[in-house]
């Protein structure tokens, strides 16, 4: 058992510790966490579906679209997006934080319809027999090309038209336009293909993105093109902001002089929990909305609340005669369930809210679900580490609000 001495000096440590990493990450966490388009602002595009022969819109198209859309989404990086569809024949697409927002959006209305075409125009091979599309810089470092994979039946067919144009070009056409059409020197049996034509790195990248993701159903034109304040504005964001760090601090306050040694131990636990949600929403990448702030919030409740439970199961060990040690003990074990069934299912709504919704409803659900998950273990492990290290400083029940 630790003495008297030792836990108060790692008590010391602790919170010396705590209030050196609260301060100098402050400003390296809120610099990486990225904002939505509410807190941000950006560009919002529309995109309209274009009918033309074999390819009729309908709601199942659209859905399709989006999907694909989002798939581009995810494999650019830009992360700060929002896509959903409007409407029978539209899309909406939100860009939030992106350098060049309007390059993003020229990438994902591309349809990408790839064809491999003999020198009449024939259509020898399409994009639907494509497995793997990926860049790579050239050996002599004069560009970039995209390295094509094809999936059985494609290997079959390009083995075929390579077979049967040997000394003839064979274009390589992405949305009706060439962009390489290289002889054909012998068969190519292996099932790859190389597309060249003087890119830079980005645009191979780029191209392999597309390529990957599949061909859109159907074209789209834009139609709609504006940037977009944030919703919030920058004096309401620092209000919420301030209204939190004010909540938070009379939260600190309420619990102390109310559970007194348990109190401090809840403070000093929920400071860690803050470093934790914001360490893991820079690490992630997440995208800090205004439901995500509410989110946020929510958390902080659900942690401040699991505090309470503990802390009243304890009290009541502690009326029933047991020894300070054994009621801390007891009180974690009567918890324990109670913590658990509550945040667990939470937690299952929070990422059936991730998974299903988009935009701000995603937005609060990954910073809802980042918050239960440090709450239950900061209170569980940390916060029973402190109890056990208070207990051995001092046996006064009345420190622990009895």
């Amino acid at each position: 058992m630790q003495g008297k001495g030792p836990s108060i000096l790692v008590i010391s440590v602790i919170v010396i510790a705590l209030g050196l990493l609260s301060y100098f990450l402050y400003q390296p966490i809120m610099k990486n966490i990225n904002l939505g388009l509410d807190l941000r602002g950006g560009l919002r595009v529309v995109l309209e579906a274009q009918e033309k022969e074999g390819q009729k819109v309908t709601p199942d198209t659209i859905q399709k679209a989006v999907g694909i859309l989002r798939d581009r989404v995810d494999k650019l990086g830009v992360k700060e997006t929002a896509l959903y569809p409007q409407g029978d024949d539209r899309v909406v697409v939100e860009i939030a934080g992106e350098d060049d927002p309007e390059a993003a959006v020229d990438i994902l209305k591309n349809t990408a319809q790839l064809e491999f075409w003999d020198e009449n125009g024939k259509v020898l091979l399409t994009g639907k027999n494509l497995k793997d599309a990926q860049a790579r810089v050239t050996q002599n470092n004069q560009g970039a090309e995209v390295l094509l994979e094809f999936d059985k039946e494609g290997k079959r067919l390009f083995a075929e038209a390579t077979t049967a144009n040997v000394g003839k070009p064979i274009a390589i056409v992405l949305d009706g336009k060439v962009i390489s059409a290289p002889t054909v020197e012998e068969p190519i049996r292996d099932g790859s293909a190389r597309i060249t034509g003087g890119f830079t790195a980005k645009e191979a990248q780029d191209l392999a993105v597309l390529l990957r993701s599949g061909a859109l159903p159907v074209s789209f034109k834009v139609i709609e093109k504006r940037s977009v304040g944030p919703t919030l504005g920058a004096d309401s964001l620092n209000k919420s902001i301030k209204a939190i760090i004010i909540g938070f601090i009379a939260i600190l306050i309420f619990m102390l002089g109310y559970y007194r040694l348990p109190g401090l131990v809840a403070d000093i636990s929920l400071l860690l929990y803050a470093l934790l949600v914001g360490g893991a929403m820079s690490l992630l990448g997440a995208v800090l909305t205004l439901p995500g702030i509410a989110g946020f919030a929510l958390s902080i409740g659900m942690a401040v609340d699991a505090n309470v439970i503990i802390y009243e199961r304890i009290k009541e060990e502690l009326r029933y005669g047991k020894t300070l040690r054994a009621a801390i003990e007891a009180g974690f074990k009567r918890a324990f369930w109670t913590i658990f069934d509550s945040n667990l299912t939470t937690l299952i709504s929070a990422i059936v809210l991730m998974y299903l919704g988009t935009g701000p409803v995603k937005g609060f659900a990954v910073t809802l679900s980042i918050g239960i998950i440090a709450s239950m273990l900061v209170a569980l492990t940390f916060t029973r580490y402190l109890l056990k290290l208070g207990a051995n400083i001092c046996q006064n029940n009345k420190l622990y609000g009895v």
